[in-house]
C-alpha cells in the first residue's frame, strides 16, 4: 500500500446528540409551517432562499470555520449531525449546501483575505449559492482532459470553453472552477490546471439548463465566451489545481448525503409493513439497515479524520463508492420487498410515488461527485494496486 487505509472507530460525543434534538425541532417547525414536505422528494421548490437564511441564523452554516469569517468554530462531527438530519428530512438545502460543504473550505485555504471577508460571512448567513465547475463535454470523468482555457490578459484572465453537469449553476452566485492555464506534459497529465473563483454575473457566461428524466432541472451546461476573471480570483497555485481539488473532494465525497439521497423509500417501506412485518420483510429491512449503519460508521470516521486535520481522500472515495451504489440500488430492493405489502395500507400511494421518483433519479447518483470508475481508480492507487 502507498498509504495507510484506516477508519477510526469514532462515536459522536454528547454535544452532538443535544444538537440533533435542536435540529429536529427546527425542521419539525419548518415542516409544520409548510416550508417543505419531507414525503415529497420530487418537489420543484428545492431552491428555498428564506429557509437557507433561517439555517444560517441558527449558526448551522460555516460551523467549523473561524469566527472572524462568520463561522462558529464547532466540530466536523457537529456539522455531520446537521447534514444528516437535513438529508433524512428531505430539507431544501440546495442553495447553501455546496458552499458550506466544500466551496467555503477552498476559499478559506486559498482565497485572498478581502475575498474571504466578503464572501464567507455571506455563506454563513445562507445568502450565497455556489456551483462546482469540473466536468466538460467529451471528456467524461477525465478531468485531466479539461480544455476550457484561461488566457492571461491585463489584470486577469479570459475564459473560453464549456463546463457541463454543473449542479445548481442556474441559481449560483459563484462557481469554483478548474480551467486550463497551460498544456499538460507527457510526464505529468495533472499539470496545467488552475482553480478560479467565478462570479456568475460576469459578462460572457451563459447557463443552459439540462433536463432530467425526473422532470427536474438541477444540472446545467455553462458556456464561457471571453469571460474576464481578475487576478485576485485565482485560487492557490497556477497550474497546480489538481492537488488542491483532490483534497477538496474529501469534503465532497464522504458525507451522509452520499448514501441518504434515496433513504426516504426505506423509511416509507418500514411504515408500510408496520410493527409486525412478515419474516421476508423483516429480514430484507434488517439487511438494509445493517448496511446503512456500516456506511454511517465509515462516514462518521471520515468526519473525525477531517476534524483531526487529516485528508482522508481514499477513505472518502470508499464511502462515496459504496454509498452511492447502495442508494442507487435501494429503490429496486425496496420495490421487491414492497411487492407483498397490502394495497390498503395508509401510505401505499406515497410509497409508490417515492419509488417512481427514486428509480428515475437513481442513475445520476454514481456519476455526481465522481463516477464509480474514477473512485475505484483512486482507491486502487491508494492501495498500491495501480
Amino acid at each position: 500500500m502507498t498509504a495507510a487505509l484506516r477508519f477510526d472507530p469514532i462515536r459522536l460525543p454528547p454535544e452532538c446528540e443535544v444538537l440533533r434534538r435542536q435540529v429536529r425541532a427546527f425542521l419539525a417547525d419548518e415542516i409544520a409551517a409548510g416550508t417543505f414536505d419531507p414525503h415529497k422528494p420530487n418537489r420543484d421548490d428545492t431552491d428555498a432562499p428564506e429557509f437557507s437564511r433561517r439555517v444560517g441564523e441558527r449558526g448551522w452554516l460555516g460551523m467549523t470555520w473561524p469566527k472572524k469569517y462568520g463561522g462558529h468554530e464547532r466540530s466536523f462531527l457537529e456539522r455531520y449531525v446537521v447534514t444528516e438530519e437535513m438529508r433524512v428530512a428531505n430539507a431544501p438545502t440546495r442553495r447553501f449546501f455546496v458552499a458550506d460543504r466544500q466551496s467555503g473550505p477552498v476559499l478559506l485555504k486559498y482565497a485572498p483575505e478581502h475575498i474571504k471577508m466578503d464572501i464567507l460571512p455571506r455563506i454563513c448567513r445562507g445568502e450565497v449559492c455556489f456551483a462546482i465547475g469540473m466536468s466538460e463535454p467529451n471528456s467524461g470523468s477525465d478531468l485531466f482532459a479539461a480544455k476550457t482555457k484561461a488566457t492571461k490578459t491585463d489584470g486577469g484572465w479570459l475564459i473560453n470553453g464549456t463546463k457541463i453537469w454543473t449542479s445548481s449553476a442556474h441559481i449560483a452566485d459563484y462557481m469554483i472552477a478548474i480551467f486550463r492555464t497551460s498544456p499538460s506534459t507527457k510526464e505529468n497529465r495533472r499539470h496545467g490546471l488552475t482553480q478560479f473563483l467565478v462570479d456568475m454575473k460576469t459578462p460572457g457566461i451563459k447557463v443552459n439548463p439540462i433536463g432530467q428524466i425526473t422532470g427536474q432541472f438541477e444540472f446545467n451546461e455553462v458556456v464561457f465566451t471571453d469571460a474576464f476573471m481578475p487576478d485576485d480570483h485565482v485560487l492557490g497555485e497556477i497550474d497546480g489545481a489538481w492537488k488542491q481539488a483532490t483534497s477538496e473532494l474529501a469534503y465532497e465525497r464522504s458525507g451522509p448525503e452520499r448514501f441518504l439521497e434515496t433513504y426516504y423509500v426505506l423509511t416509507e417501506l418500514v411504515r408500510a409493513v408496520g410493527p409486525k412485518p412478515d419474516a421476508r420483510s423483516a429480514e430484507g429491512i434488517g439487511k438494509l439497515v445493517a448496511q446503512l449503519h456500516t456506511m454511517r460508521r465509515m462516514s462518521v470516521s471520515v468526519a473525525g479524520m477531517l476534524q483531526a486535520g487529516k485528508e482522508p481522500v481514499v477513505e472518502a472515495s470508499i464511502v462515496k463508492d459504496i454509498g452511492t451504489v447502495w442508494e442507487q440500488q435501494l429503490p429496486h430492493r425496496v420495490r421487491e420487498l414492497a411487492a407483498f405489502v397490502d394495497d390498503n395500507v395508509s401510505n401505499h400511494a406515497t410509497l409508490d410515488e417515492q419509488l417512481a421518483f427514486a428509480t428515475k433519479t437513481a442513475p445520476k447518483l454514481t456519476i455526481q461527485g465522481g463516477t464509480t470508475e474514477v473512485l475505484r481508480g483512486i482507491i486502487a492507487r491508494g492501495l498500491g494496486l495501480r
